[in-house]
């Protein structure tokens, strides 16, 4: 293998919703650092930063029934039962939560959680509020959509953060779409929640960190555990 085929395939994609960021920012460098020299060097840093912002590697989705996986890259936030939005339209009984939070460092694209026909869109205006906070769920602004495994029906709900400012969805009610694929993302710093049937038995913990399309979130064709598993820091 040459050095620029290891090279290439070391390069890590960058998805389209970032190269026109990415223009503005390499045109602005370019602009201001003809004329102020350190300037230049600031706008090449910050360019480079966008690009690593919008980066949308390869994952390996495990493939399996009743598998649900991690819809976005981050760290487990919030686990336990609470009431699901209202415009999702999956009752009005709590449901099991895993909320990731994302910060500006992780990778912004989010991912099916599982296989099966998009049911709902609903995308709900609202404020900024740190995306940690347990209130951010209600308050913020947010777009969720609910898929219809043809078993069970699972919510998952992009939440913008106190600096994202933009929620990007790139998939329609009606579509079918398969575990681990791409549905959207948002900018620049958020959180994903997955709603569960009631009685789901996560197999992640507080604080762990998720990776989009391969972290295994819970099995639902096995029985559910009394208890969430316990963990340690090491």
């Amino acid at each position: 293998m040459s050095i620029v085929d290891t090279v290439t395939k070391a390069m890590v994609p960058i998805h389209r919703e970032g190269w026109p960021f990415i223009a503005i920012s390499l045109v602005a460098t370019l602009v201001v650092g003809w004329f102020v020299d350190p300037l230049f060097w600031i706008g090449l840093f910050i360019t480079g930063w966008i690009c690593y912002f919008f980066r949308d590697p390869k994952r390996v989705t495990p493939v399996g029934d009743g598998l649900v996986i991690s819809p976005a890259d981050g760290v487990v936030s919030h686990v336990g039962l609470v009431r699901p939005p209202q415009e999702l339209e999956i009752g009005s009984e709590p449901l099991m939560r895993v909320s990731i939070f994302m910060n500006v460092f992780n990778c912004h694209v989010n991912r099916a959680p599982v296989g099966g026909k998009i049911e709902r869109v609903a995308y709900r205006a609202g404020k900024f509020l740190n995306a940690e906070l347990d209130k951010a769920s209600e308050d913020n602004e947010r777009n969720g959509l609910v898929i219809d495994t043809g078993e069970v029906r699972i919510g998952v709900v992009q939440i913008a953060g106190l600096v994202a400012r933009r929620i990007v969805c790139f998939v329609r009610e009606g579509e079918t779409i398969t575990g681990g694929d791409r549905f959207g993302l948002i900018r620049f710093g958020s959180r994903l929640d997955v709603y569960f049937p009631a009685g789901t038995q996560p197999k992640v913990a507080l604080g762990q960190t998720m990776i989009a399309g391969e972290t295994i979130l819970a099995d639902l064709a096995q029985p559910q555990a009394p208890a969430q598993p316990l963990t340690r820091v090491s």
